[in-house]
């Protein structure tokens, strides 16, 4: 299930291999893996500990580079960051000093364009609703909240594809539970492609179009679930329930119960 109102970029990653030197022995995180994500697409990834889904998410922002194999967005090759793609990662590392509003106008004050966006700023802090909060101080914040203004230092680069590295991972369960229908409605509202990595099997089929659960390293792709469903969608959805049993069960952990069923530390993260 596309976003119908997509407007995001095209992801598509070609026989992608990397691996880190550790201590004089070489660990391969990812081997000849492939992708294709379309544009406005919002695809979960869920898989162990250190399998490479940070790596991968680093990779296709631009911060590392591939030792082979190709990364293109929007049929452009990947070479370095770009404002069009922002990854948010699970601490907000907001700068204590700097106001709400100086925290999200950080990446246009950095690019020198921030004087001709302010309204940007504005609208970004609008859409996560924190307006009124222009003026705080990180401080004064909720842990809900502070996520809130990284989601809005995000998305006042409009960016096209949003590569989200467990966000909601530190949040109380109903701060967590909130913060997912915003996400949703945001990505609805604004038709970017998103890439979440999460171990929250229920928050992945909630938010996603395609869920994917990799293997241990170096990755490959397990299995592949779509999840056509409506939205806003409903955790009491039988289909929901279904799908939430098959990928437990490739994530060998079998039956859980309670309002989230997430992949314990030593399976993902």
């Amino acid at each position: 299930m596309v976003n119908m109102r997509a407007t995001g970029h095209s992801l598509t990653i070609q026989d992608v291999s990397h691996h880190f030197d550790l201590k004089a022995q070489r660990v391969s995180v990812l081997e000849s893996f492939s992708l294709t994500v379309s544009a406005g697409d919002f695809v979960a990834i869920l898989g162990p500990s250190g399998c490479g889904k940070s790596t991968l998410l680093r990779l296709i922002a631009g911060l590392d580079s591939p030792i082979a194999g190709t990364i293109t967005v929007n049929g452009s090759l990947v070479t370095g960051p770009d404002p069009s793609r922002i990854l948010m990662f699970q601490d907000p590392t907001l700068f204590p000093w700097r106001t709400v509003r100086q925290n999200v106008a950080l990446g246009l004050e950095a690019r020198g364009v921030l004087t001709k966006n302010q309204q940007r700023v504005d609208q970004a802090l609008g859409l996560v609703g924190l307006d009124k909060f222009a003026h705080a101080l990180p401080h004064q914040l909720s842990g809900g909240m502070a996520q809130r203004v990284a989601l809005a230092r995000a998305l006042v680069n409009d960016p096209q594809l949003l590569l989200l590295d467990e966000p909601l991972g530190k949040l109380d369960c109903l701060t967590r539970l909130k913060m997912q229908g915003e996400l949703e409605s945001l990505w609805r509202h604004a038709g970017f492609t998103a890439l979440l990595v999460t171990h929250d099997v229920e928050e992945a089929l909630l938010l996603a179009s395609r869920v994917l659960v990799l293997s241990d390293q170096p990755a490959r792709i397990l299995a592949e679930v779509q999840v056509d469903r409506p939205y806003p969608r409903s955790r009491d959805d039988a289909h929901i329930i279904a799908l939430r049993k098959e990928l437990l069960a490739v994530l060998h952990i079998g039956t859980l119960t309670g309002a989230h069923e997430a992949v314990p530390e030593e399976v993902a993260a």
